[in-house]
């Protein structure tokens, strides 16, 4: 059976993406696992700005999510099913991705030197171009009101970003690797349908909170 839309499902996303016609969502946003062992964030201490008093760093639940990246048949099953597929950390699947000559690139303005700069999002849309968003997301500038409950965690601000310059008034956007859930609540704040896919169920069970949240404020045009 088919995905309902504006239904979040905890499961594998492959296995729910194969229910899922050719061509049948208009835009898929996702942050898949790097395989690069960020389940539980970032070790140690550190001080603003390589400076200051070291502050222990934020450790979160996980089941090794991130030992190992997703294999090809994922990213083949989001090209089918998606009209344009837009995928963050697209410089880790170069060799099993479709060549892009459109790239997004988030500058996060980092204050913290240990932290990127910037993240990459791989595309299939047909530009020859490349478009960059700048967006502060740590410190108090970078701070949003919901706390963080994923060690991937993006802010909602990036996707609301995405959505404006990407998507068209009615579109259906799917994320299969929901983690925070940070996309479906830009989905609902902009008015747009979703389908999302978690498999652990600890962050399922975080980002439904902040889903169920974001439906009871409604869309943000509602609210003046």
């Amino acid at each position: 059976m088919a995905p309902e839309l504006n239904r979040i499902y905890n499961m594998d996303c492959l296995e729910g993406m194969k229910e899922i016609p050719d061509k049948s969502i208009d835009l898929v946003i996702t942050d898949p696992p790097y395989g690069i062992k960020r389940d539980h964030g970032f070790t140690g201490t550190q001080g603003f700005n390589g400076t200051g008093t070291p502050i222990e760093r934020k450790h979160y639940e996980g089941e090794d999510w991130d030992t190992e990246r997703p294999q090809k048949e994922y990213f083949d099953e989001i090209i089918r099913i998606s009209k344009i597929a837009i995928i963050f950390g697209g410089n880790f699947f170069t060799d099993i991705l479709p060549q892009s000559n459109h790239w997004i690139v988030w500058d996060k303005e980092n204050t913290m030197p240990t932290f990127g700069d910037c993240e990459l999002a791989w595309t299939n849309i047909d530009r020859n171009s490349v478009k960059l968003c700048s967006l502060p997301y740590n410190g108090l500038i970078g701070k949003e009101r919901d706390p963080r409950v994923h060690p991937t965690q993006k802010p909602v601000k990036l996707f609301e970003w995405i959505i404006k310059n990407y998507a068209k008034e009615g579109d259906v956007i799917c994320d299969p690797f929901f983690g925070s859930g940070s996309c479906l609540v830009a989905c609902i704040r902009m008015g747009h349908q979703f389908i999302g896919f978690e498999k652990e169920p600890t962050y399922f069970e975080k980002a439904q909170i902040r889903i169920k949240k974001a439906q009871e404020q409604g869309k943000i045009s509602e609210w003046f």
